[in-house]
């Protein structure tokens, strides 16, 4: 079992690391084009039976960026399926099911919270 699981992982590896060059140099979408210097893929987690990869990204274009990229990389996800497939040696390449990662975008915020909160602590202690 833990061999599967490291199979596994290097796979999703793989995915990870090829997809990220794929998206940046060949994918000619015009829904992405200006925003995709501004995708990043956090993380791929592969089924088990390897016919399912959810690919996570986020991104910095912005929220009402979010739809568009979002599109694009549904659109775009046989072609990458495609070029995967010339350049990684399974016996199947997984369907790609893009899914946003809002992770990182909490992320941000939480630690703007806590500046503030920070902030605001030495402000009253200032006060005092």
């Amino acid at each position: 079992m833990a061999k599967e699981f490291s199979r596994s992982s290097r796979v999703s590896e793989q995915i990870h690391r090829e997809l990220s060059e794929l998206i940046r140099l060949e994918l000619k979408d015009p829904r992405l084009s200006a925003k995709i210097s501004l995708v990043t893929l956090t993380d791929v987690e592969v089924t088990p039976d390897y016919a399912h990869a959810k690919v996570f990204y986020t991104s910095l274009a912005g929220e009402e960026h979010r739809q568009d990229i979002e599109r694009g990389l549904a659109h775009s996800a046989s072609f990458l399926r495609r070029e995967l497939g010339k350049r990684i040696r399974i016996h199947h390449i997984p369907e790609l099911h893009f899914i946003y990662d809002a992770s990182v975008e909490r992320g941000t915020r939480l630690s703007h919270l806590i500046e503030e909160a920070v902030k605001s602590d030495e402000a009253l202690k200032g006060s005092e």
